[in-house]
């Protein structure tokens, strides 16, 4: 959806696969008079050669044998000259299409081969002040891990920057940087420049300018090169199952050699100005879907290295935590003032951070009344402050989630560690250890008084350097208020006679009888596996499998066939809302908010759903708070509630999005898509304001129960750190005393498959030159493990046979994509997706590229190269997700949904290993049949 908040926007500002991780919180020692700096944590080793370069190496064993290589350069597009916008982002592309010792598309190929993944594993991002290189190895292959290394150096200084591979490369960025045009962007532009007070942030952005993408010289990029990638400038940080002498050695002999320029260009740490003035800012687009408005103040940003630090850090958590609670109050209402507000403080860029308040409405006319109602609870807190009960819970919530830190640490995985020592090296931001913020926490939390929490508001809400920015769809424009008006309504909210915030309190038992517990009277040993099933004396099933890959978590799934399959069409709107209407209003005798305030500093979750076939509940818990879950779990079975202020809640917030959706193109080409997928089903129907209001709550509730009613029919799945001795007494207390009808209701047959043949369906929606492709091949299928893996196979040698010609050979994409799925029931069927963005003008010449590349798939098989990249690329990702429990819950259950052996995940290494060229020709020739396949075309108005 379009008119999303501002600080979301920014997120993409990250050139990238990989995410910038959010800065950490932290907070001081009470008491202390002087500021002390936060040490690093011991656990890893630090050293800055000679020639600058700087190293972090860490042996952690999460996973095992495996390593994390990350470059970090502080290199950016903020250095960039007027002639260089967008180059720090184009060597970044550079940095994979040659290099020293891997030439051209060898470092890529090499890795490919090796079972690294390029785009998934491979990766890199440029931002403004940093460009960010990862590298995923697995340890036991000794010559990769060194070539790894050598990759490293490699790319911290001796990129080919070969002019023919420049030259190709430029179509590929210019179609990346069309996949983010749109009306964010187009809004971004209205308002970016005031917002960012002119600095040089606003006209650097990582993406670039066409004019320096298709035209800038090759020795331009050189240029920044060589004055930027440099050692003074860059650190690698080395996190996994290695020897830390051994790869300190390494380290050393390899980048003590990089070389600093003679001539060194000093490294300006730029920074947004605060100029003192206000700013009101409109951007409107057509194509944009809802209204909100930001208020934000902008100031310097409170970097985190000592204690003093740490303990500002932690009450602005507590007061983020506790204005959250209190906006989501608001949700409750039969005519919520906003569909989402809030209030917060958060990192910008620039060296600034923001107090923000957002308010996002349901139309210009109720702008007013969603901007007071946010500003309303700033203004009750600046008044009254906030209660001890509400700060005493936010801090039960923080001292839970460093304590459930703590007690992963040994299981902490490697990326943690590398994403903290990125941001001490870029930013100077502590990176203490768990160990020692669990203790400076500890001793913090209870010199943090109310008085601390309540004057936040004060601190950060200053008298200048505010921002107003009103988002809104183009028709509108004419309704928005002018900034006099917006000051005005925030006056009028001052002067309100407000009362103080009632913090009502939550119960204290959430069952107050326990049910008349059942008995397990049949136990397996899955031995294939390494798990147990139990037969409940109800007639439940329950599947747990006892792991050590967390300290503090396990997570499960239940399920029993049925679904939405199973409603009538006259109810099929009640019936597939009903699991998020009624799963919302709480249980038993809690409401939403009560049981959040109930759940207060535990670590558990339970979410009811109904799928299309299935309903049941997913969740997670911590192993000292099962028995709540398993409460959770028997409340959503027996006592569910409904909650009529909720409902019109939920319903007068959709509205607006459903009203507006039409306008945006993404939407409108997603819902044709899956009318023609669904062949024009009613229930495949795309999403409206008239199916909004066939929902009825008593229907829901009605839905809901009777699909509940018979736990006969529900398997559970349990896997993580399982205390089979003490979690036997929780599924006969709460598990076996579940109703049981024993009724065996099973899955109605709908018959919904998309059409067969061939067909081609175009949308003309939105303004801007770019298109998006959709090859949909599908059909009916014969299930197996074996047919499963060759499909799998043929959807990533297509793959890469794509990325090389579609991109490398013919720049007229950025990424393209190919997936594969198969399903058992209700039919054997299948579908491989081709999905890729590109320039309107190329789209029928890239589709004939790729149906030409599949034809050659389907009579010559795949390049023997490639099959061998798809098997050491499945291989490397085995021995990895494997070791997750989200892995074994997620198998468990597809297994025994689709009525599978469980032993199949034994055979997956030999099933791989074995996989013939043969096969996979004939996999294709079988599913990728060219007379049976349906194209969707997503194209701009203009060419109509």
């Amino acid at each position: 959806m379009h008119g999303r908040s501002l600080l979301v926007m920014l997120s993409g500002f990250v050139l990238a696969s990989t995410p910038v991780l959010a800065q950490k919180t932290a907070s001081k020692a009470a008491g202390v008079p002087v500021a002390k700096v936060l040490p690093l944590d011991t656990a890893v080793r630090i050293g800055k050669l000679p020639n600058g370069f700087t190293y972090f190496i860490r042996h952690n064993e999460e996973p095992k044998e495996r390593v994390l290589l990350y470059l970090v350069n502080k290199v950016g597009s903020i250095l960039e000259t007027e002639e260089q916008r967008g180059l720090a982002h184009f060597i970044e592309h550079m940095s994979f299409n040659g290099t020293k010792n891997f030439p051209k598309n060898e470092l890529v190929d090499y890795l490919e081969r090796s079972g690294v993944r390029f785009g998934a594993d491979l990766n890199a991002y440029t931002s403004f002040d940093e460009t960010v290189y990862q590298l995923p190895l697995p340890t036991k292959d000794k010559e990769l891990l060194k070539n790894g290394f050598r990759i490293m150096r490699d790319w911290a200084q001796e990129a080919t920057l070969d002019e023919t591979e420049i030259n190709k490369e430029r179509g590929v960025i210019i179609e990346e940087k069309r996949l983010r045009k749109g009306a964010d962007e187009r809004m971004r532009e209205q308002y970016w420049s005031q917002l960012l007070n002119h600095s040089r942030y606003a006209d650097r952005m990582p993406i670039g300018i066409d004019t320096v993408l298709l035209y800038g010289k090759p020795e331009t990029l050189r240029a920044f090169y060589r004055d930027w990638y440099r050692p003074d400038q860059q650190a690698l940080v080395v996190v996994g199952d290695i020897d830390v002498a051994e790869t300190e050695k390494m380290v050393k002999s390899l980048f003590a050699t990089l070389k600093n320029p003679v001539s060194l260009k000093k490294r300006t740490r730029y920074t947004i100005p605060l100029t003192g003035k206000d700013q009101y800012l409109i951007a409107t687009d057509p194509e944009n879907t809802t209204t909100s408005a930001e208020i934000l103040w902008k100031q310097p940003e409170e970097k985190l290295v000592t204690d003093v630090d740490y303990r500002k850090a932690v009450v602005k958590q507590l007061f983020n935590q506790m204005m959250g609670e209190r906006y989501a109050e608001y949700y409750k209402q039969p005519q919520p003032p906003f569909i989402q507000g809030g209030v917060g403080i958060q990192p910008f860029m620039g060296g600034l951070q923001l107090f923000s308040a957002s308010a996002r409405v349901n139309n210009t006319g109720g702008l007013e009344t969603g901007v007071k109602a946010v500003w309303r609870e700033i203004e009750r807190v600046k008044r009254f402050g906030f209660t001890q009960s509400e700060l005493e819970r936010a801090k039960q919530n923080v001292l839970t989630s460093y304590t459930a830190s703590w007690k992963e640490k040994s299981k902490t995985p490697s990326e943690n560690y590398v994403k903290e020592y990125q941001q001490y090296f870029l930013d100077s931001a502590a990176a203490p250890g768990i160990d020692y913020e669990l203790a400076l926490v500890k001793q913090l939390l209870p010199g943090i008084t109310l008085a601390d929490v309540n004057k936040v508001p004060a601190t950060y809400i200053k008298a200048t350097n505010r921002d107003v920015i009103i988002m809104a769809p183009g028709k509108d424009k004419a309704g928005l208020p002018d900034s006099a008006t917006f000051s005005r309504w925030l006056q009028e909210v001052s002067r309100e006679n407000i009362t103080a915030y009632k913090d009502e309190a939550a119960g204290t038992v959430l069952l107050p009888a326990k049910p008349a517990p059942g008995r397990i009277v049949a136990q397996t040993q899955l031995k294939d596996v390494a798990g147990i099933m139990y037969t409940l004396s109800n007639g439940v099933k329950v599947v747990v499998k006892p792991t050590s890959y967390k300290n503090d978590e396990i997570g499960f799934s239940a399920f029993a066939p049925g679904g939405t399959s199973l409603s009538s069409d006259k109810g099929f709107q009640s019936a597939v809302n009903a699991s998020g209407i009624i799963g919302s209003a709480g249980v038993g005798d809690f409401d939403n908010t009560a049981l959040g305030k109930y759940l207060t500093g535990k670590q558990v979750g339970v979410k009811p759903f109904i799928g299309d076939r299935t309903q049941g509940v997913n969740g997670s818990a911590a192993p000292e708070d099962l028995e709540t879950a398993m409460q959770l779990i028997y409340l959503y079975f027996t006592q569910p509630r409904k909650d009529s202020a909720l409902f019109q809640s939920i319903l007068n917030r959709s509205r607006p999005q459903l009203i507006n959706r039409a306008n945006d193109p993404n939407s409108v080409f997603s819902d044709t898509m899956n009318v023609v997928l669904g062949n024009y089903h009613f229930r495949r129907k795309a999403p409206s304001v008239e199916m909004l209001d066939q929902i009825q709550l008593d229907s829901c509730l009605e839905f809901y129960k009777a699909r509940f009613a018979d736990a006969a029919a529900f398997t559970f799945v349990f896997v993580g750190n399982i205390d089979t001795t003490t979690f036997k007494p929780l599924m006969e207390n709460y598990l076996a005393a579940l109703p049981a009808t024993h009724h065996n209701q099973d899955v109605r047959e709908l018959g919904i498959h998309p059409p067969a043949g061939m067909l081609e369906k175009k949308v003309y929606k939105g303004k801007e030159d770019k298109a998006t492709v959709r090859l949909v091949f599908n059909g009916t299928y014969n299930y197996s493990e074996e047919n499963n893996m060759a499909m799998e196979a043929v959807a990533e040698v297509l793959n890469i046979r794509l990325l090389e010609r579609l991109r490398e050979e013919e720049s007229g994409v950025y990424t393209p994509s190919v997936s594969a799925a198969q399903s058992k029931y209700p039919q054997n069927r299948y579908a491989i997706n081709i999905s890729f963005g590109c320039s309107p003008q190329n789209v029928q010449k890239l589709i004939a590229s790729t149906l030409d590349e599949v034809a050659r798939l389907a009579k010559d098989g795949p390049a023997t190269v490639n099959l061998e990249k798809f098997k050491a690329q499945s291989l490397n990702t085995l021995g990895t997700v494997t070791q997750t429990n989200r892995f074994w819950l997620t198998y468990l259950s597809s297994q025994l949904q689709n009525k599978e052996p469980l032993d199949m995940i034994g055979r997956q290494s030999a099933l791989i290993n074995k996989l013939t060229a043969e096969q996979v020709k004939q996999s294709a020739a079988l599913y990728l049949n060219t007379s049976n396949y349906i194209t969707f075309v997503l194209l701009p108005e203009s060419a109509k």
